[in-house]
């Protein structure tokens, strides 16, 4: 089946320069189902699914007196595929192993540290840093070799939050890295395995952006942080090392941390001491590493690049003028703080 997502999956493989043997290897197809792909010239469109006239419910009874009469062993999901098939069940084999998996014990997996090489991954995620009414949350994109981070506030996590902080952590870096490593968030998987085991449906925006940025995507099998960790890691030294001292500085002067302070004041830390710590694992700066790192990564779209992308120093990403913001304080409070001054009184 021709989906959306294979089809920018395989063009995007290609135009990274992959063969069209290695593609097919990778994503576990023929040759000749990457040529046809590749011929075709326009993106499919979905199409509606089939209903089901039989569903799982009617198999549950026979499914779990299976598992009790086989204990402790267990009887492998394809063997219990095909007698249900045999009795009339028409789904498929991953809406029964999405069932089994509760009635499966599990050992928990050690944690196995791997390696990624410069410029192939980036992984994506939002953090919380306040909820309720003026809620305050973090778009981290952090490069997996270098460990060098990006990060815009929002106060959402919606679609279009993601793709603007993905196309500005682009534009900060100065280039694309081939995989972005997601999580299971609705605003980018719409549905996990929607045709077939690991093939997913994600957000039309998200697709459409892969496509023009030439990234491919990967998300995380559920409840397993630990595969994106390292931006999980950041997403801690963040709140440690940032939010907390910046908050409890404008708590002294009566002030509350906002979005436009936030977004304002992240940028030059990022690059002077996020960026030049000694990382814990790979016991480098991350300045340095980014340096190398850079060469590696993906040209940035024409209608993207811009004479500060083109040279080899990062700039930090513009933030818009407060006054498009309402903000809680007055303007002369927010000027002296971004100038540095700490003697600032609410």
């Amino acid at each position: 089946m021709l989906t959306k997502e294979s089809y920018v999956d395989i063009h995007v493989r290609f135009r990274q320069g992959q063969s069209i043997r290695h593609i097919a290897r990778e994503l576990g197809i023929s040759r000749n189902t990457v040529r046809k792909h590749l011929n075709q010239q326009q993106m499919p469109t979905y199409k509606p699914r089939p209903q089901k006239t039989l569903k799982l419910t009617a198999f549950k009874s026979y499914l779990q007196n299976r598992i009790a009469m086989a204990k402790p062993n267990w009887i492998p999901a394809t063997v219990l595929f095909a007698e249900i098939k045999q009795q009339g069940y028409q789904g498929g084999i991953s809406l029964l192993r999405s069932y089994l998996v509760q009635f499966k014990k599990t050992v928990p997996e050690p944690i196995i540290r791997f390696e990624t090489e410069p410029g192939k991954q980036m992984q994506i995620d939002f953090t919380t840093i306040r909820r309720g009414k003026d809620a305050l949350k973090a778009f981290v994109a952090t490069l997996s070799y270098s460990r060098a981070s990006f990060v815009k506030f929002f106060d959402n996590e919606r679609s279009e939050s993601w793709r603007i902080g993905l196309q500005e952590a682009f534009d900060f870096f100065g280039g694309v890295p081939k995989q972005i490593l997601c999580d299971n968030a609705k605003a980018l998987v719409i549905e996990r395995n929607a045709y077939a085991e690991g093939e997913h449906r994600y957000h039309a925006g998200l697709v459409d952006m892969a496509k023009d940025y030439g990234f491919t995507i990967c998300a995380c099998k559920p409840y397993r942080a630990k595969t994106k960790g390292k931006v999980e890691r950041f997403n801690h030294y963040l709140k440690n090392s940032f939010i907390v001292p910046l908050t409890a500085e404008l708590k002294a002067q009566g002030l509350t941390l906002d979005i436009p302070l936030a977004n304002a004041k992240v940028g030059a830390w990022l690059l002077a001491v996020a960026h030049e710590r000694i990382h814990g694992t790979t016991h480098e700066k991350p300045s340095a590493r980014l340096a190398q790192e850079v060469k590696h990564l993906l040209p940035l779209p024409l209608l993207n690049q811009t004479s500060s992308a083109q040279s080899s120093v990062l700039s930090i990403t513009i933030v818009p003028p407060l006054e498009s913001y309402n903000l809680q304080h007055a303007m002369s409070v927010y000027d002296r703080l971004l100038q540095g001054g700490t003697h600032v009184t609410g």
